[in-house]
């Protein structure tokens, strides 16, 4: 989409005067504030409703306005030359003296960035004079927003603006890899960790839930549509919703598919709005099929998963 500035203008006016706003990004759609800000900060986890010790991600422009916050690393490099922007978000040191508010770090000396892809989250972020602190923009534990009415959705006029910046390309959050120390998979996401893997060679390990949270998504119920859902069923109960991978030429109501053909990346694109979707019908449970656990098929079963947790 074209950048509007305009839009822009109103939602920098916003942001300065400490507001929390809907933007968009390539992933899903993040609540943001100035992550210099405490009072700013506090707004995000009270809107929310985030437990304090889940840290948030950090968004910058790029590498330059990065530097005044973190300590960069080899592995950093080579990950931002192929990846940013884009849905991957890197945990890295924190320098001492660093303005990022605690509340972003839960006091912890380390910090989570990412450098979006979406050009009007890119726009706004060159004319501001820090950075975003922007976690998904729904209820913690919920589903993730997609799209701008997905965002009034979930907050109405808790909430002074959204940026419109159209439905999110991606759909799913990023991937989060710990750079500190070695390299380690917190959260698997937009970005096929096989990618990851193939630049930096190595084999990265998955620590997905740790004890002590240094990245968002780590939470054992997450992403859930707050109605109980089954994984890997292959016939579902008559009066609840079934997600298919592939649309089928079967003309059942209950039957929600998420790709027309069989592909993950349309799936993971599709998956949210689905899940919504189900849930404003009136749906009291879901069951899903069997996910092809490879490619960003394993980012799709991570959140089913962790929605199942309900």
């Amino acid at each position: 989409m074209k950048s509007n500035q305009s839009n822009i203008k109103k939602a920098k006016k916003y942001l300065n005067k400490n507001y929390c706003i809907g933007v968009p990004t390539e992933t899903v759609y993040g609540l943001a504030a100035n992550a210099y800000i405490d009072l700013a900060v506090k707004k995000i986890f009270d809107l929310k409703k985030r437990p304090k010790n889940n840290p948030l991600i950090v968004h910058y422009n790029d590498i330059d306005s990065l530097k005044k916050d973190c300590l960069i690393n080899d592995n950093f490099i080579k990950l931002y030359k192929k990846f940013s922007p884009g849905p991957i978000t890197y945990v890295l040191k924190l320098k001492k003296f660093s303005k990022i508010s605690k509340y972003v770090t839960n006091n912890q000396k380390s910090l989570a960035v990412r450098f979006p892809k979406h050009p009007l989250l890119k726009n706004l972020l060159k004319q501001l004079d820090y950075p975003l602190a922007a976690p998904s923009a729904n209820r913690s534990s919920r589903v993730s927003a997609v799209k701008k009415n997905d965002v009034k959705d979930e907050f109405g006029n808790k909430i002074k603006y959204i940026l419109d910046g159209g439905v999110c390309n991606i759909g799913i959050e990023s991937t989060i890899i710990n750079l500190i120390g070695k390299p380690t998979i917190l959260r698997l996401g937009g970005l096929d960790v096989s990618k990851i893997q193939k630049i930096l060679k190595l084999k990265l390990n998955l620590a997905i839930n740790p004890k002590r949270k240094v990245a968002p998504g780590q939470s054992l119920l997450h992403y859930s549509p707050g109605i109980p859902l089954k994984m890997n069923i292959i016939k579902p109960k008559n009066d609840e919703a079934f997600i298919i991978i592939k649309k089928r030429k079967n003309k059942s109501k209950n039957y929600f598919h998420l790709s027309f053909k069989n592909d993950l990346n349309e799936a993971a694109k599709n998956l949210y709005s689905c899940l919504r979707k189900i849930k404003n019908k009136g749906y009291k449970s879901i069951a899903v099929e069997k996910i092809p656990n490879k490619g960003l098929g394993k980012a799709i079963n991570d959140r089913l998963q962790r929605a199942s947790m309900y």
